[in-house]
């Protein structure tokens, strides 16, 4: 009877799923299209894919956006972007039966800009076409700011943001005015050197400095976060800020209030630099950091910023080689040495016209306090889309370690204690699904870290059954959007930097960050540019499905590196 029944449920959806479904979609979005109308694979039957008439392989391992997922029951289009507008037709099919489902979309920009002409007429801006003057601020983001370059007096009017829809988000008016006679370019009273710091022993000074290290490094996790939703995320905020406050030592002004702000120091906090130093001496058992600086051989660098540069971040600036080339593989070299070859290659090449290049490296080794079985062994890791992947997994069935339930960061959270003073934090959200991720990390902030990070080191070790996927990022971070995010625009169109060099104003071409992890059975690896018998009722915690990491300095009390695990297969 029961076989009767299916039958027959097959014979009368064969009807039913030849149908066409229209879909409008924002650009930007994340798609899956459902082949059949019911989830579970059919025994014997071909579901095969096509897009406007040219069949999709399920097995092509690209960076498209388009994907074939679940046995071919559904189609992942992410992001979604104008180029993926069409018709999307799954056929299923077996020796008596087709079943066919088609699916059109139609593609919309998450919102645009409109002006509005003199004459009340309006016109959409074409990024494409203006993109010499006319950009996207944050093309990775939601956030629809324009940069608008080049002005001239026929940019004057009325600039609305509208939904695709028609509904006005914001309107702005423009008025130019003919530019006034800017004075030449005059670092008069701003080439003294970076003040001193009074007081080397102060104990406050150095609390300043792990608050500010956390605000910092909570704020680029959101910046990133955004930029990068549901991807694997890793970045070293001790590496960022280092380069920025080793920029702010010639910073002069209006450029070094904007780097205050962005780092999250006080103003005027002359110990700053000093600060940096000790702390850099203090991860120095387990965490090593270096600076460098390579410059234009045609320029003359402040005798005052190079000797404190050496006096505080132990970096003498080094001039840049005759060709590209070489000075491409001097950097890759002085990088591969300091992250002890975990990172290899920064950049590719040096354009003829750099004028200043700013590097830091860390590069971090740990060991498990308590030790994993040596043999990986196999698990299904469960990914944001529900598709599970079998990875390798380190296991533990009495591991030692405190555990508890967060409250605030809906998350169960656990410490485990690495050589050199230092923690590994595991954030684990309710459950696999995106929503719950994003709510647990929309709750991250520097307070409720921190808190987090005291109610662990209170608790009571207990004895725990361990799953942790094995893993190995190597991310690249868009270091020049985050710079913009931090509010250093400036910097991409003249900053004073006086402090650094008084001859000329400085442009930064472009900012890179490299992080390196490798979670093994041995303990954790990074770098950036990271006979007793139990019973089976203790507790356990299993990283099995998507989760935050905080890599922590216990003896700094600042963190060393902040990543999110959503697919332990790739490094990226």
């Amino acid at each position: 009877m029961k076989l009767r029944v299916i039958i027959f449920l097959l014979l009368q959806l064969i009807f039913e799923l030849s149908t066409c479904s229209r879909l409008r979609v924002i650009s930007g979005s994340t798609l899956e299209l459902p082949c059949l109308s019911f989830q579970s694979a059919i025994a014997g039957v071909d579901i095969t894919w096509s897009f406007n008439g040219d069949a999709i392989d399920p097995n092509k391992k690209s960076s498209s956006s388009v994907r074939v997922i679940k046995d071919g029951l559904f189609l992942s289009i992410s992001p979604v972007t104008p180029a993926n507008e069409g018709s999307y037709v799954c056929l299923a099919k077996d020796d008596n039966t087709e079943m066919i489902r088609t699916h059109n979309i139609t593609v919309d920009a998450s919102h645009f800009i409109t002006i509005k002409t003199d004459d009340g007429e309006r016109i959409k801006l074409n990024l494409e076409d203006e993109k010499k003057r006319l950009e996207q601020l944050f093309p990775l983001d939601q956030d629809q700011s324009i940069l608008l370059t080049q002005v001239v007096k026929e940019d004057a009017g009325l600039y609305h943001c509208d939904s695709p829809e028609g509904t006005k988000l914001a309107t702005l008016y423009i008025i130019v005015k003919d530019a006034p006679t800017l004075p030449s370019h005059s670092c008069e009273g701003f080439t003294s050197a970076w003040e001193e710091c009074q007081d080397e022993n102060s104990r406050t000074a150095g609390l300043v400095l792990q608050e500010s290290m956390t605000e910092f490094s909570l704020k680029l996790f959101t910046y990133l976060r955004q930029i990068y939703p549901s991807t694997n995320l890793l970045f070293s905020p001790v590496s960022i800020s280092s380069v920025l406050t080793h920029l702010l030592l010639g910073a002069r002004n209006d450029t070094r209030r904007a780097l205050e702000r962005a780092v999250c120091v006080p103003n005027d906090f002359h110990c700053l630099h000093f600060q940096m130093k000790r702390l850099r001496e203090k991860l120095s058992s387990s965490l090593q950091m270096a600076s460098q600086i390579y410059y234009n051989p045609q320029m003359n660098l402040s005798e005052s910023f190079t000797n404190q540069s050496i006096q505080f971040y132990d970096s003498e600036p080094t001039k840049l080689l005759e060709t590209s080339e070489e000075s491409a593989q001097m950097i890759n070299t002085w990088v591969a040495n300091k992250t002890q070859n975990k990172i290899t290659q920064l950049v590719d090449s040096v354009s003829p016209n750099a004028q200043l290049i700013l590097l830091n490296a860390v590069s971090f080794s740990g060991q498990w306090k308590s030790k994993f079985h040596l043999k990986p062994k196999k698990r299904h890791f469960t990914k944001l889309n529900g598709d599970l992947v079998m990875v390798p997994a380190l296991y533990h069935e009495t591991y030692i370690l405190p555990m508890m339930y967060s409250v605030n960061l809906k998350a169960e959270v656990a410490r485990f204690a690495l050589t050199g003073d230092s923690s590994l934090y595991i954030l684990l959200p309710r459950s696999s699904k995106a929503s719950d991720l994003q709510q647990m990390e929309e709750k991250m902030t520097d307070t409720a870290v921190r808190q987090m990070i005291e109610q662990l080191e209170a608790a009571a070790s207990q004895y725990t059954e361990v799953t942790l996927p094995q893993i190995t990022l190597d991310v690249k971070p868009d270091m020049n959007i985050l710079i913009k995010k931090l509010g250093l625009t400036s910097l991409f169109e003249g900053a004073n930097l006086c402090g650094l060099y008084a001859e000329e104003e400085l442009v930064l071409d472009e900012a890179r960050h490299r992080a390196f992890l490798s979670l093994t059975e041995q303990g954790v690896e990074a770098g950036a540019v990271t006979s007793m018998s139990f019973s089976r009722t203790s507790p356990t915690f299993s990283a099995l499905r998507p989760f935050v990491m905080l890599l922590w300095s216990d003896q700094a009390n600042v963190p060393l590196f902040i990543g999110r695990v959503t697919d332990p297969s790739k490094k990226e």
